[in-house]
């Protein structure tokens, strides 16, 4: 499988890209500095900017499945590279993209027709990490892609362990972590077997 990756230098894009290389597929990443990913034989990397259409267009040729794992970071790049990236795809006829979220875009369990991150359930005070993935999901819903936004509650470091629990546009109930490790391996097995098309899923312990 050829897949582009964005945000390959960041926390879960990092071990989605080694996840891939150890089973085979090939990966094109667009990252700002090429000295932050060691070189392999299975990995292209193309130097430059996601809010950049052209260098997006780059990444994206010949790949059969496209992956986001880009961070807010406290900038409007999330938000800003989307449009360049399903416009991309829709035009290279590639259906299929799986992107990393946040639990605050979930549905409230409480409050059903509003996000977690309007409610109550969301213990964090600041949103705009938050609003940047609800426009993400906004924007892919109204896109013709087959996408999935893999949505992790806290996210701290740590190796996979593989009792993390799922579920469809809902965090698990009682779920309060998962690992960066987990994270990874649930989005690369989405990636791989298409699993959960055109939904959020919450993950956690």
């Amino acid at each position: 499988m050829k897949i582009a990756l964005f945000g390959a230098t960041g926390r879960v894009g990092q071990q989605i890209l080694q996840l891939a290389i150890h089973n085979g597929h090939t990966i094109t990443a667009l990252v700002r500095n090429r000295s932050k990913l060691d070189k392999h034989e299975q990995l292209t990397t193309i130097q430059g900017d996601a809010r950049d259409s052209q260098a997006v267009e780059q990444t994206i040729k010949g790949a059969d499945v496209v992956v986001s794992a880009l961070s807010t970071d406290k900038t409007t790049t999330l938000t800003d590279a989307l449009p360049h990236i399903i416009q991309t795809m829709e035009h290279a006829a590639i259906r299929r993209i799986v992107t990393i979220g946040t639990a605050g875009i979930l549905t409230s369990r409480t409050e059903p027709g509003k996000f977690r991150y309007e409610t109550s359930e969301s213990k964090r005070r600041l949103t705009f990490a938050a609003d940047q993935h609800r426009q993400v999901y906004e924007m892919l819903s109204a896109s013709g892609l087959d996408w999935t936004i893999v949505c992790p509650t806290y996210l701290p470091d740590g190796a996979a362990r593989g009792n993390y629990r799922v579920e469809e546009n809902l965090l698990p109930i009682g779920g309060k972590e998962i690992t960066v490790g987990d994270t990874a391996h649930f989005a690369y097995d989405v990636v791989t077997q298409d699993k959960w098309i055109m939904c959020r899923v919450g993950i956690a312990y």
